[in-house]
């Protein structure tokens, strides 16, 4: 699978793609990711990717121009083009799963006031990630590439454990206890130590939480 990611701001991405998960699915050679600056689309020696609003108002916008030369080069017929955009459909667990069987994403990660509307024209999905307002669609993105990563398969260590996780068979996860047995007069449950396989597993499931329905509810970024 192919995933790239058109930012102004490449470097947030440094760190969170050189660690952990991303790192090994990489190195596995499971995912190919590239963040583009779009700034290497642009025509001016100042390399102009954003500009003053028509109309007036506070800020700047992105360009379309960019953008659209970007997607040019990067996409093609059947890739999966994402804006981050607060009026994006939310982001849930099947959605990642959704888009963890396409073999090519792109995510457009936004900042500043906004994106030029006509960007819109180009892309195949709107998503956000909630109802809350954050800088640009950086960290937005990183939620996107890191939820459809974990699900390709071979990334991570089994099946089994995919399945066990929150927001799988319509549950979030069971409670985790590690050692020691008793913080601050705390104690691990008793069933968790009987070795019974049969309670733990009883347990585990009176435990795990139904998720409501208004998690699937649409929301921003």
């Amino acid at each position: 699978m192919k995933i790239d990611v058109l930012t102004l701001f490449p470097n947030m991405f440094t760190n969170v793609l050189g660690e952990s998960m991303l790192k090994i699915a990489q190195k596995k050679k499971k995912v190919k990711i590239r963040i583009h600056n779009l700034r290497d689309w642009t025509n001016d020696r100042h390399k102009t990717a954003d500009d003053k609003p028509y109309g007036g108002g506070s800020g700047m916008v992105m360009k379309v121009e960019p953008i659209c030369k970007a997607l040019t080069d990067i996409a093609r017929k059947k890739t999966r083009i994402i804006l981050l955009t607060p009026k994006g459909k939310r982001f849930n667990q099947e959605m990642a799963k959704e888009l963890s069987c396409e073999k090519h994403v792109v995510c457009i990660a936004g900042h500043y006031e906004g994106i030029d509307e006509r960007v819109k024209g180009f892309v195949t999905d709107e998503v956000s990630i909630g109802d809350y307002i954050l800088t640009g669609g950086e960290i937005p993105a990183m939620v996107i590439v890191d939820a459809i990563t974990r699900l390709i398969p071979g990334v991570l260590g089994g099946e089994g454990s995919l399945n066990e996780e929150s927001f799988e068979k319509g549950h979030l996860e069971y409670p985790q206890y590690t050692r020691p047995r008793v913080f601050q007069s705390v104690p691990v449950p008793e069933v968790l130590l009987s070795g019974d396989h049969k309670r733990i597993k009883n347990w585990r499931k009176k435990k795990a939480i139904k998720i409501k329905p208004a998690c699937g509810q649409t929301g921003r970024r």
